[in-house]
Formats: C-alpha cells, structure tokens, sequence
C-alpha cells in the first residue's frame, strides 16, 4: 500500500492507457464505447494533474464523442425503425454464405447445430441497412414453430435485434404461428427479456 501512495498517478496513467488499449480490442461496438469513454476520463484526470493540456483537451472531445454514441446506441437497441426482418430461402448464397462465416461461433453457442440447413425451416436475416446483424431458423408444426438457430454477430451482442424477430416485425404472426419454443442447449439465452417465459429447460413465447 505504501508504494501505491507513492506511485498512484503512475498507476492512473498506466491504467488509463491500458484501458483505452483494451476497448480498442473489443468487437461489440457499445462496449467499445463505454471501455473507451472510461480510460478517456481517467486520462483527462491524469493529465490534469500533471498539467498536458493538450492531451486534456484531446481526451475530453473524445470523451464528448463517445458519450454522443452511447446516446445514440442505446435509443437504437430498441427502434423499430433500425432492425428489419428479412425472410429468406434455405437456399439463399448469402444466408450460406453468413452461416460458414460464422460456423466456429455458432457452434459456441448452439453446439448442436449444424450449420446446414435443410427442408421444414424457416429462415430469417436481421439486417441493419445493408448489414447482417443476425440469423434465425425455426421449424415450424402448425401453428408452432421451434427455434433451431438464434445467432448475433459479436458486433451486435450488445444489442437485442432478436425482439424484432419475436415481438415487433408481425413476421411470425403473418406465417399463422402462434407459439414459438427454444432449444434447452442454446447458451447464453437472453429470452426471458424479450418476453418469453420460462418453461422447463426451455423458454416458451406466446405471439
């Protein structure tokens, strides 16, 4: 403790950079921004204390930026108007082509999913603009369809472009379904905020 007293604005400075080092090695783009926004106020501190205040400066615009989109980020979690929903083919290149993108960091996720496709599915591209934010497969039995493939680009983990899928885009419901169930294998699963209820080791949705 003692030489923590007598070197704290050194260890204030080292973190501070190493934050800011960290953050840029993030892939979800909102914690990018919050790491990124915390090493800049602990190196505005910094440099304020030992009087560079060109680097005051520079790190408070920084600062400013990133709070600006986090702002901005966060009202976009939830706007109907940033997701949309595209049906697509089982066939379709592009939607094969994002699923042997991503093979490796799906199966991290569902590891009993395979990857390929095949007739009974229903498939599902979240896009934002012209980006890929995620895919679903469901197989459907009448009225009720069964989640086989809920995967989030890491860019977009932060996000839950899922919903639009579940409760906002109508797509399901205009496919006569009325019920919607998860695999109990699927890790990391973020259902139970986006109104799904728990059942078992599965989480169920009534549309």
């Amino acid at each position: 403790m003692e030489w923590l007293g007598d070197h704290w604005l050194d260890v204030l400075g080292w973190g501070g950079s190493a934050l800011l080092v960290l953050s840029l090695l993030q892939t979800r783009v909102l914690r990018f921004r919050a790491l990124n926004l915390v090493a800049c106020l602990i190196l505005v501190g910094f440099n304020a204390f030992v009087g560079v205040w060109p680097m005051v400066g520079m790190n408070v615009v920084l600062a400013a930026i990133n709070v600006w989109f986090l702002v901005r980020l966060s009202r976009e979690r939830h706007d109907d108007e940033v997701f949309e929903v595209v049906r697509v083919r089982l066939d379709d290149a592009y939607f094969r082509h994002v699923l042997r993108t991503h093979e490796q960091d799906i199966r991290a996720f569902q590891p009993d999913f395979g990857t390929r496709p095949d007739e009974g599915q229903l498939a599902f591209v979240v896009v934002k603009g012209d980006e890929t934010v995620g895919v679903v497969l469901l197989r459907a039995d009448r009225d009720v369809a069964r989640v086989e493939l809920d995967y989030v680009t890491p860019r977009y983990r932060d996000f839950s472009p899922g919903e639009f899928v579940w409760r906002r885009s109508g797509v399901l419901r205009d496919l006569g379904l009325r019920r919607v169930t998860t695999s109990p294998r699927m890790r990391g699963a973020y259902y139970e905020h986006v109104g799904f209820r728990r059942d078992g080791e599965e989480f169920v949705l009534d549309l």
